[in-house]
């Protein structure tokens, strides 16, 4: 038996025009944040789910530390995350237009020290025109990106940098 008859046949899906039905263990992952990624919002402003309607600046993809603007498309319950007021929980509702910075993404981003840090998922903080937080809380890790891009207010209110 020859040996190229043992070898497993991939197909090239670019080439005979079957992108768009890639088998989804072949296709690639989205490069950061682009136009429709939907990320948590981890800031007690409201919001519990928002979706990037466009990256600020000529930029095509944002990571960590870049301004985006999105959409909020769903709400956080002001019961959950155990909010004693819910006025803390009303500062943004479903539908509203606003400025988020990313302090997440799933993509891995490279540190000029060699490291790689990547992480769970894709998350944000809203911010105003003026470029200072919404809610008065962040929830979670956000990445030590946004020291170099200044964003202290962000990095003071975060319990942990990673």
């Amino acid at each position: 038996m020859p040996q190229e008859a043992c070898m497993p046949f991939i197909p090239d899906w670019e080439s005979c025009g079957k992108a768009s039905r890639r088998p989804s263990n072949l296709s690639t992952p989205a490069k950061m944040i682009q136009l429709k990624t939907m990320l948590n919002c981890i800031d007690n402003s409201g919001a519990a789910i928002v979706e990037c309607v466009m990256v600020v600046g000529q930029k095509r993809h944002a990571s960590i530390g870049d301004r985006i603007v999105c959409v909020v498309q769903k709400q956080r319950s002001a019961n959950a995350e155990g909010m004693a007021s819910s006025s803390a929980a009303n500062k943004v509702k479903r539908g509203d237009i606003r400025h988020a910075v990313v302090v997440r993404t799933r993509q891995k981003v490279t540190r000029r020290d060699g490291s790689c840090v990547r992480f769970d998922d894709n998350a944000c903080v809203l911010i105003n025109k003026a470029g200072d937080p919404v809610g008065s809380r962040i929830n979670g890790i956000v990445g030590q990106e946004l020291r170099k891009k200044k964003w202290s207010k962000i990095l003071s209110m975060a319990p942990m940098q990673a």
